[in-house]
């Protein structure tokens, strides 16, 4: 691999803190939960009724009415996000080859809520088969960023990764990677997910992942708590300008951070779980700071995975703790997912956006809803919970593991 520098030049983001990316860090930094009762569809008859739903979103700013007839939710969330990024990126596509500008955008499930409304339409109707001829096309997995790339015109490298709740982090490394073989000079990467349907709810509830307290839907998620019951869902999207730090140089692009290092393992453990000793995460942080060329008591700023899950959220601080190899002070940790719940795969970028701004602000944003860490989990960690911290932050690492044992690492640091 070269020796060219990958840096940040622009950030967007559709969550359900917010449909911007100041609105979404300063909700954040607030401890404001996304959660509420299902509006998308009626979640009488489910065991969970509440997710973390995006408020007031408007596929009409970005997008024209043929184009929002022709998308999933999903790809509007991701067109959305990655006009932001592009637009706060500010390069004047008009003076680059088109075919130095590429998009890596990832996502778990894709067009799911089309798929499933004609399917249900298919199975209702009682006459002859009649799909929409754009079924195809808006459930694809790589529509979000053809359509990203048809928009603006961008020629290069254009793919998609499924790496389930590890997806955009996983597309943040190979954006990273394309930059640093000279495959492009510009990559927008990220990810997006629209997965509040009745299919994604009801299987999920069915594997008993999700939490159900549906009383008080906004303290539902608290990762690390001894009472969490499950993940909450979430939907949105987020982007990331990577860039060749020499062309943004040039340019006079402002810089938000540098992508130092990233990373991905595999568990080969379960289906579902994560290894009950975190050895895959481990591996993949200690492989980001390689890449990057950190000490692990340098890292200021961990955004965990912590799903809220009764399992899930032992096996992560074991691995931090192997890797900081006792020197454990140093490192802050939160669980943002308390307050955005689980984007799945649009997760990684999000928490990116956040592992950034934590940069930039040099503040810790909190884990709500958490008022002990369980014994299981240890008291060791620097775990920040109830509000945010003012703390310096010059290296900040962002954690994201999915179902299939994956394992994506993104790792942000100042720019020096």
């Amino acid at each position: 691999m070269s020796d060219k520098r990958v840096v940040v030049t622009g950030m967007g983001a559709v969550t359900p803190l917010g449909n911007d990316v100041k609105t979404f860090w300063e909700n954040a930094v607030n401890g404001v939960s996304g959660a509420a009762r299902i509006t998308r569809f009626n979640p009488e008859k489910f065991k969970t009724q509440f997710a973390c739903e995006v408020k007031d979103f408007d596929p009409k700013l970005r997008l024209e009415r043929n184009e929002i007839k022709r998308t999933d939710l999903y790809t509007q969330f991701g067109i959305d996000a990655a006009a932001q990024a592009i637009d706060d990126a500010g390069f004047e596509f008009d003076k680059m080859d088109p075919f130095d500008v590429g998009v890596i955008w990832g996502t778990g499930q894709g067009g799911l809520e089309t798929l499933e409304k004609e399917v249900q339409n298919y199975t209702t109707n009682g006459f002859e088969p009649r799909f929409n001829p754009f079924l195809i096309p808006k459930m694809l997995g790589n529509m979000a960023g053809g359509m990203i790339a048809l928009k603006y015109g961008y020629m290069g490298i254009n793919f998609s990764t499924v790496s389930a709740c590890a997806t955009s982090n996983t597309s943040i490394m190979d954006a990273m990677n394309y930059i640093k073989l000279g495959k492009a000079k510009i990559i927008v990467t990220g990810g997006s997910e629209a997965p509040v349907t009745e299919a994604s709810i009801g299987g999920f509830s069915a594997m008993k992942a999700l939490s159900t307290r549906n009383d008080n839907p906004e303290s539902a998620s608290r990762p690390y708590d001894p009472d969490r019951d499950g993940f909450v869902m979430g939907e949105g999207g987020g982007a990331l300008v990577l860039e060749d730090y020499e062309h943004a140089k040039a340019r006079g692009a402002h810089i938000y951070a540098e992508l130092v290092g990233s990373s991905m393992t595999n568990d080969a453990y379960h289906m579902t779980a994560t290894h009950p000793e975190g050895l895959g995460a481990y591996q993949a942080m200690k492989l980001a700071l390689n890449e990057g060329h950190i000490n692990p008591s340098e890292v200021d700023y961990i955004n965990t995975h912590s799903t809220s899950t009764p399992v899930g959220d032992i096996s992560e601080p074991q691995a931090i703790r192997r890797l900081m190899e006792g020197q454990t002070n140093n490192a802050s940790i939160s669980g943002t997912k308390s307050m955005t719940g689980h984007l799945l795969g649009a997760a990684g970028v999000v928490e990116a956006i956040l592992s950034i701004n934590s940069i930039i602000h040099n503040i810790i944003p909190p884990t709500i809803n958490t008022e002990s860490i369980d014994p299981v989990i240890g008291d060791d960690l620097d775990i920040v919970i109830k509000e945010a911290r003012e703390k310096e932050v010059k290296i900040a690492m962002s954690n994201t593991f999915g179902f299939g044992g994956h394992n994506g690492i993104a790792l942000f640091r100042e720019l020096k």
